[in-house]
């Protein structure tokens, strides 16, 4: 079900500047221009700043900028950062190495419903054709089916599904209670819901499960899982392992909340002050589509 209004499309990055850059261009040439950008940064470099400040003046819809200091791994604090600066009654979260064919928010809002969030899913390249397509500016999110063929005959992607555009209809939602395999690379929740779970759960430091967390706990609320599959399949750039150290910690966190039916944050939305880093690079508004 179409819903008018603003999305919010809250983009997370650390120290990679080359991919968001890519990711910017590839959000530059969506076909539903009604939507604003926010970048929240899980870290505070002068280069992302640089980045961003480039894209914004030439983007025609606004461009935020939230960032705190980077100590270790915290994707579910500035990912709260994100959501405080934004303004989108829906709030679609997309890594900062992800690309977004054109159609990636009209999909995601055609498939907005209310009292459900939709998990999307995406293409992982190598690291020699993410190389390749960084270093040459490649618009890979524009490659036909073809292309795409060719890369996975030679190992360049994954898979192949995700490119696909299907219309699956009721086939949307048989795993509605299942939250195994959401993440937040590709994720559409409705702002009123993830106020209603007080956001991500800061208490998950380290990667890893905060975004099964935000599910779980999105699941408890009564809130449903409609599959984005075959509709807003995004291109996954290649990236070093982040640390895993926290990854056993954050498992007992995430099954403490699985075993019971808890709904909010243990430390989330509602403990960042208003005052929390202020958005910059933000551009004009443009009327609705």
């Amino acid at each position: 079900m179409s819903e008018a209004g603003l999305i919010s499309v809250i983009v997370t990055t650390y120290n990679r500047d080359d991919a968001l850059d890519a990711a910017l261009r590839a959000l530059a040439h969506q076909s539903d221009r009604n939507f604003e950008i926010v970048i929240a940064e899980d870290g505070a470099r002068p280069e992302t700043a640089q980045v961003v400040e480039r894209w914004a003046a030439r983007l025609p819809m606004p461009v935020k900028h939230v960032r705190h200091e980077h100590l270790g791994f915290r994707g579910g604090e500035i990912r709260n950062r994100g959501l405080r600066a934004s303004a989108g009654k829906l709030c679609i979260f997309l890594d900062g190495d992800c690309l977004a064919s054109a159609d990636f928010v009209a999909a995601h809002r055609a498939l907005a419903e209310p009292g459900w969030f939709v998990t999307g899913n995406r293409i992982l390249l190598s690291r020699e054709l993410t190389d390749t397509v960084l270093a040459a500016g490649f618009a890979a999110e524009e490659w036909n089916f073809a292309v795409l063929l060719r890369e996975r005959a030679r190992g360049g992607i994954n898979r192949l599904m995700p490119t696909l555009r299907l219309p699956l209809g009721p086939l949307r939602k048989l795993n509605r209670a299942s939250w195994e395999g959401a993440q937040t690379c590709n994720l559409a929740v409705a702002r009123a819901d993830l106020n209603r779970i007080d956001g991500f759960d800061s208490a998950y430091t380290g990667w890893g499960l905060e975004d099964s967390d935000l599910v779980v706990r999105l699941l408890h609320a009564g809130v449903r899982r409609k599959d984005g599959r075959f509709a807003t399949g995004v291109l996954h750039l290649w990236h070093v392992q982040n640390d895993r150290s926290q990854l056993a910690a954050n498992r007992t966190r995430l099954d403490e909340v699985l075993s019971g039916t808890r709904v909010r944050a243990l430390r989330g939305l509602s403990l960042l002050g208003r005052e929390a880093e202020p958005a910059t690079n933000e551009s004009p508004p443009v009327a609705p589509r």
